[in-house]
């Protein structure tokens, strides 16, 4: 990775690099690529929904259907992505989310992802589920001056003992944050992974998940985790805990009354419970609930920078990408990351000079067309 991957000052067009497969000009490009690339099963893993897939596409669909309203002759001399996000920099409004098995769509898996989002100044949240041990990810990561935050998820907690041993590792790489995922007690029934017959390969590492006991669903519900679990958490850590995959007010409420540092607002990208509504629509209500008290991002059906203007106006202090982070990976590996975070970047850059802002701070709900404003 070279300096011409640095985070841009300016809204110049990026060219694409060399090795990138030819074509890739946009998010939906990698994306049609990649799904070309990956194996059936795999891609069906990576891209499936559950059930029906009515949250999955309507993840998509709520960014389309919220509307800019830009501002013109403003000042834009300076223009800057940069914020700070739990008392910490942040190069761009933009990080990785968790995901799990990367080696599925490229030998490198973990690794790659890293050196890329560091590489442009983006911010990663290594999975527990992740293939790669999180010692040999903050190695590639942390050695970029300008990266962005370095968080862990967690999901899986485990006997209490074991737990303890995975946040003293956590805490001793350089960690900067717990993420719990509190949406998952279980998978979605995700109908697209079945059809494809999907079932991890026999020998992929998971060097962070606790040995599993559980053999019914009492038995596995029994371990799901509650809010004893995030006190828990908030008194044996050190490191500033966010909760991923909060979606109700009241649950928003009550997280930042324990003294959460942050709530992602996540349906898990439709894959656990169909028909919950799009992260969009689901935004707005969260942020009035949490009033400032604490960090607020969003992750789902973000694919353009516009997507990024829109949740940051929204109310989120940054976002999460998912799938096509994946998708650049399946393509070129970490030069496929690079490509893809440098893209949304970009396009935010753009979309900021065009609505007439010149950093994060100036951008507020009154950037969207207010619904009753609409005509028809």
């Amino acid at each position: 990775m070279g300096q011409h991957l640095k985070p841009m000052s300016s809204c110049a067009p990026l060219q694409q690099p060399a090795g990138l497969p030819a074509g890739l000009f946009n998010l939906a490009d990698h994306e049609a690529q990649a799904r070309d690339r990956l194996e059936t099963a795999a891609w069906a893993y990576y891209s499936g929904g559950a059930a029906d897939e009515i949250t999955l596409r309507a993840n998509r669909a709520a960014w389309d259907a919220l509307a800019l309203r830009p501002r013109v002759l403003r000042p834009l001399a300076g223009l800057s992505l940069a914020s700070r996000l739990l008392g910490l920099a942040l190069p761009c409004p933009v990080l990785v989310a968790p995901m799990a098995h990367q080696r599925l769509a490229h030998p490198d898996g973990e690794r790659a992802t890293a050196v890329a989002a560091a590489a442009v100044g983006a911010g990663l949240v290594l999975s527990q589920q992740s293939n790669t041990p999180l010692e040999a990810v903050a190695t590639q990561f942390l050695a970029d001056r300008d990266r962005g935050p370095f968080w862990f998820q967690l999901h899986a907690l485990g006997e209490r003992g074991w737990l303890r041993e995975l946040i003293a590792r956590a805490e001793a790489v350089g960690i900067e944050a717990l993420v719990l995922t509190v949406d998952a007690p279980l998978n979605g029934v995700r109908d697209r992974e079945r059809r494809a017959g999907f079932t991890l390969p026999a020998g992929l590492a998971t060097p962070h998940l606790p040995p599993m006991n559980a053999r019914s669903l009492d038995e596995l519900l029994a371990q799901a985790p509650g809010w004893h679990d995030v006190e828990w958490l908030l008194a044996n850590s050190r490191l500033p805990l966010l909760l991923k995959g909060v979606t109700h007010p009241l649950d928003a409420a009550q997280a930042c009354e324990l003294g959460v540092a942050g709530l992602i607002v996540s349906n898990h990208g439709g894959r656990v419970l169909d028909t919950v509504p799009a992260s969009a629509v689901l935004l707005p209500e969260v942020a009035a609930a949490v009033a400032g008290r604490c960090a607020l991002l969003v992750d789902g059906g973000i694919r353009r920078g516009t997507d990024v203007l829109k949740a940051l106006a929204l109310g989120a202090d940054a976002v999460l990408l998912g799938r096509p982070v994946l998708h650049g990976l399946a393509n070129a590996g970490a030069a496929g990351v690079a490509h893809v975070l440098r893209l949304l970047q970009d396009e935010l850059a753009a979309a900021m000079a065009l609505c007439g802002l010149r950093n994060l701070s100036e951008i507020d709900q009154s950037c969207l067309q207010s619904p009753r404003d609409n005509r028809t």
